[in-house]
């Protein structure tokens, strides 16, 4: 596997360090087929935010991401200051007033919040009624699930809510949105009456492993990417079984 390791993921000693943030940035910058991939995640945020959602836009998480290229008047956040970031913030504590914002989104981030219950009930306090969360996270599909078993990300089905605190990214658990949202989506919908599941749905099961993520080398040439997705298109009937992420849209019905 050490020959199909990105030279700049060698360079990463700490995936906690704030400075991972901007490699991940050159990385996503320089692999057209890993930021297309973001390209499209973000345009399918922008599709959502279409509805007449009025307050301010958040993005939670931002890290080496490129969302404002997209969706210019997001509101972009961070645990730590750094380059392109807006705001300062703790998922767990949020520094906005109550029924003032309009959308949250978080592209792979949920899964490292120590606390989802925490963030949970603060993302309903500060949205406006007919606000919205809007996630794209690891999907534990029987193929995502044993794809992102071989992440260096711990993936354990048959855990609770809450995750051992053991840094920014390397906290984390990729099941942990499917757990929430499909495995106990009865405990949530009981726990949070004032959101409302709108969808959660599979998809892009190639895409991501063929553009080598963050810390391999890009596997196919670039010219290739909408042919993939044309194939990823035919065996969309199978995304229950084969998505490798899925996306959960929630809107605030009441407080």
């Amino acid at each position: 596997m050490k020959i199909f390791k990105l030279a700049e993921a060698e360079k990463i000693a700490d995936l906690n360090d704030p400075s991972t943030t901007e490699l991940h940035r050159d990385i996503i910058k320089n692999k057209p087929f890993l930021k297309r991939i973001y390209t499209d995640f973000y345009n399918e945020f922008k599709k959502s935010l279409l509805s007449n959602l009025e307050g301010k836009v958040i993005e939670i998480g931002s890290g080496g991401g490129f969302i404002k290229e997209i969706i210019p008047h997001v509101i972009t956040s961070e645990t730590f200051p750094a380059a392109g970031v807006d705001m300062v913030v703790s998922a767990l504590k949020l520094p906005f007033e109550k029924n003032s914002i309009g959308a949250f989104l978080l592209l792979d981030v949920l899964h490292h919040i120590p606390n989802p219950r925490s963030f949970l009930k603060e993302a309903l306090r500060c949205l406006k009624k007919g606000g919205k969360i809007i996630m794209i996270e690891p999907a534990a599909t029987l193929w995502g699930a044993f794809i992102w078993k071989l992440n260096n990300e711990p993936f354990d089905k048959k855990s609770s809510w809450e995750l051992e605190t053991k840094g920014r990214l390397t906290g984390a658990n990729g099941a942990m949105p499917w757990i929430i949202f499909v495995r106990d989506r009865k405990v949530f919908e009981s726990e949070y009456p004032g959101f409302k599941i709108v969808k959660v749905s599979f998809h892009t099961p190639f895409r991501y492993i063929l553009s080598g993520g963050l810390s391999f080398k890009q596997l196919l040439p670039s010219v290739l990417y909408d042919f993939i997705k044309i194939i990823e298109n035919f065996f969309s009937p199978l995304n229950r079984i084969i998505g490798m992420y899925m996306t959960i849209e929630l809107e605030k019905i009441c407080d």
